[in-house]
């Protein structure tokens, strides 16, 4: 996105804390980038995020630090090192969130509110604080403690049945599509958020999960069932309502 010229970005001013790691927090975080936070990602000792590993392909003379993956999702932002196993790790983050105004995060359900870096505790000094919580099946309920995983979501979901040719095995999507979705839609929250938070000052928690993303993504599909009752089923190419809708053999 460019700015008009002589106009700040969207999002000038505004300081992402990015706790998160591998893809829906940090492309939910490199959209507030694009738009123009600052945005301070958290990594760990040694490797940091898990995708700088994921290669091959490298960013040239960077392999084994900055794989192909890592550098989708983690532009227009700037990285320390923290460990939040220790106390001075936390410590490092209780002073970055003092100056934030947004942090997203994708650790267990609970694992920040015991090293005391939740958002109840956090924003007790700053209230104004936006705080996107970013699971596989929520922050509370039954599953909330089970981790959530793209390949996982688009089976639990229904993605993997409607995908592939229909005389074929279900098929997962040919990219992690589930959390893309979810990185978006933490996005979308998260500007919710700011904006009520110039109207009230006051700031809130966000809980995005995997499922709900995964769930909504489906959108035509999921609505016909509900409608007919029908378990949907796989078209490969074709579309179950537009003729002709689909690939062919052409010269």
């Amino acid at each position: 996105m460019s700015p008009l010229s002589g106009s700040p970005s969207a999002l000038a001013g505004v300081r992402v804390l990015d706790l998160s790691r591998v893809l829906a927090g940090p492309l939910c975080t490199m959209i507030l980038g694009d738009l123009g936070a600052e945005v301070i990602k958290v990594e760990r000792p040694g490797s940091g995020d898990d995708t700088r590993q994921w290669g091959p392909p490298w960013s040239a003379g960077s392999e084994g630090v900055e794989s192909a993956y890592y550098l989708c999702a983690n532009r227009n932002k700037r990285s320390v090192i923290a460990d939040l196993k220790s106390e001075e790790g936390r410590a490092l983050v209780r002073s970055l969130a003092r100056g934030a105004g947004v942090i997203v995060e994708n650790f267990a359900p609970g694992t920040l509110e015991e090293w005391e870096l939740g958002y109840e505790q956090l924003a007790v000094e700053n209230p104004g604080l936006v705080f996107c919580s970013i699971t596989g099946y929520g922050s509370t309920g039954p599953e909330a403690g089970r981790p959530g995983y793209d390949f996982a979501l688009q089976a639990r979901a229904g993605w993997m049945a409607i995908t592939g040719e229909a005389a074929g095995a279900p098929m997962k999507v040919g990219v992690a599509v589930v959390d893309v979705l979810t990185g978006q839609n933490a996005a979308i929250a998260i500007l919710a958020a700011l904006h009520e938070r110039g109207r009230s000052g006051r700031g809130q928690r966000i809980d995005i999960s995997l499922i709900d993303s995964a769930a909504a993504g489906l959108i035509n599909v999921a609505q016909a069932a509900l409608v007919t009752g029908r378990e949907p089923i796989r078209y490969g190419n074709a579309h179950p309502t537009i003729v002709p809708y689909q690939a062919f053999a052409a010269a």
